[in-house]
């Protein structure tokens, strides 16, 4: 398996395992190169952000029960898909993020500079 680093290149660590967060559902932000979207971003979502996301058709919110998905809530952790970051950087509505958690494969989108802009955990 690949070495999971974070984008200080440092070992990722957990984004949230309640709810279970990730592209494999392990709680990390890990992103392999089957991972199209790039869900790399460990995102601290808000009210605010999560109407954002659902406004531009990505909504995070809604429970799915046939997915075994309760809704991401206010105060949650999330791994967000590198290209919904990066459109709500260009839309002055990304959320804040842990980087410790956040998967270096996000910087094939964003540069780590940015990204720092938005840390929580620096």
């Amino acid at each position: 398996m690949q070495k999971m680093l974070n984008v200080l290149g440092e070992p990722l660590e957990p984004c949230s395992v309640n709810p279970l967060t990730g592209y494999y559902r392990d709680g990390n932000c890990f992103s392999g190169k089957e991972n199209d979207a790039i869900h790399a971003v460990c995102i601290y979502a808000t009210k605010e952000f999560l109407s954002y996301s659902k406004s531009v058709g990505n909504d995070l919110s809604t429970p799915m029960p046939q997915y075994d998905f309760a809704g991401v809530k206010p105060g949650e952790s999330w791994c967000l898909g590198g290209y919904s970051f990066v459109k709500a950087v260009k839309d002055g509505m990304a959320p804040q993020i842990f980087l410790h958690a956040t998967h270096e494969r996000i910087l094939e989108l964003i540069d780590l500079e940015t990204l720092k802009t938005y840390a929580v955990d620096l």
